[in-house]
């Protein structure tokens, strides 16, 4: 008699997802795979102008801070 319950119980969950569902109503938009031309883009050329940069930004206990120096400033390239 266990064998059969555990087997109802096993088999229930299957039966109810074959039972058939209402179909959905909402409108279906096929839009065709619109094969676009390739633009190809020529990369121009980048001018960059180099930029001393005579502070830094430190992490200290409360965030981070800028602190100026002297030496050792650097040198960053800028897009222009």
């Amino acid at each position: 008699m266990k064998h059969i319950l555990l087997g109802t119980l096993l088999a229930l969950p299957f039966a109810i997802s074959s039972l058939p569902s209402q179909a959905s109503a909402a409108e279906i938009i096929v839009r065709p795979n619109v094969h676009r031309a390739v633009i190809v883009h020529r990369p121009g050329v980048a001018r960059f102008e180099r930029k001393l940069i005579p502070a830094h930004w430190e992490t200290v206990r409360r965030g981070n801070r800028w602190v100026k120096i002297k030496v050792p400033a650097r040198y960053v390239n800028v897009r222009v």
